[in-house]
């Protein structure tokens, strides 16, 4: 899996950041979280492509996480596109996306689906499933897990071996779940393979105050983009409009027990925002701050 920053910034664009959009490339899909406008060039600039979105998730009703999307899907349709769109979000997501789609009187060349979560749902799919969490900011909002499913255990050659199976087909097919016959005997999987392996586990927490409810759904996450508008010095400031400090954000990274935070959702006071990396280092050394078009690969944590 790869996350590509789209758009980093909060509230509104600079000319460095743009708003709220983080694409999850996994496989060959594109899960979008948020869409703030100009999402659909931000695309364009970056390695992703917006055709290949397969499922937006929104995490809130402010302007900069999902006025973006009647521009995509609009773009979606001028480019031809015919596959259907899976759109998720808080109640009232429907309403939205009936606006979006006829407020620029343009035809729709293909489905949009829509599902409206609320927190502790899920959302289930080939491999994996993405889990709304209720959070705590000044206007209805959720955040995101998307966990995949257990990966098979790491197969064992050497007691193969043992019992008596020949490298070649055999070993595929033990890999592969099936069992083989080896002279009167049945060797099955469960005999050459070792414990199944936690799958990935990416967690997005929108806008925000720290959360205790994100906090326990992201526990052991591979990964955590999580909101850092401001520093500590501004604490107070971002409580009242229910944002989390860069300090705070490394604390939930850190209770969580992730393997990563990459800080995101960044306030246009800051021309240089190397001070909310540093402040969040002090709490959680591997805090990295995000960039737009920055991509990042995922890879397996062993545990």
């Amino acid at each position: 899996m790869r996350l590509v920053f789209l758009g980093t910034g909060g509230s509104l664009p600079t000319p460095e950041r743009n708003v709220s959009a983080t694409a999850l490339q996994r496989g060959a899909e594109i899960l979008l979280f948020d869409c703030g406008e100009g999402t659909q060039r931000q695309f364009m600039a970056s390695s992703a492509s917006f055709m290949k979105v397969q499922k937006v998730f929104i995490t809130h009703f402010h302007g900069d996480h999902f006025l973006g999307l009647p521009g995509m899907i609009q773009s979606m349709s001028f480019s031809g596109r015919t596959a259907p769109l899976s759109v998720f979000g808080p109640p009232g997501m429907v309403d939205i996306v009936r606006i979006a789609v006829t407020m620029g009187h343009f035809g729709c060349g293909f489905d949009i689906q829509v599902r409206e979560l609320r927190g502790g749902q899920a959302a289930e799919f080939d491999g994996y499933e993405v889990h709304a969490v209720g959070m705590d900011h000044i206007v209805p909002a959720l955040g995101y897990i998307l966990k995949e499913k257990d990966r098979p255990g790491r197969f064992r050659p050497d007691r193969a071996k043992e019992l008596g199976v020949r490298e070649g087909p055999f070993f595929r097919k033990l890999q592969s779940g099936e069992a083989v016959r080896v002279g009167g005997a049945v060797v099955e999987p469960g005999m050459v393979m070792g414990p199944p392996r936690p799958g990935m586990k990416i967690a997005f927490s929108g806008d925000t105050r720290p959360c205790d409810a994100f906090i326990e759904a992201a526990r052991g996450a591979d990964v955590i983009v999580h909101e850092a508008t401001i520093d500590t010095s501004l604490r107070v400031q971002a409580a009242e409009f229910g944002h989390s400090t860069a300090r705070e954000a490394a604390e939930v990274a850190a209770k969580a027990g992730a393997g990563a935070l990459y800080l995101n959702h960044i306030s246009n006071r800051y021309e240089d925002a190397s001070v909310l990396e540093a402040e969040a280092r002090e709490v959680f050394p591997k805090a990295v701050l995000a960039h737009d078009l920055m991509v990042v690969q995922i890879r397996h944590r062993e545990r």
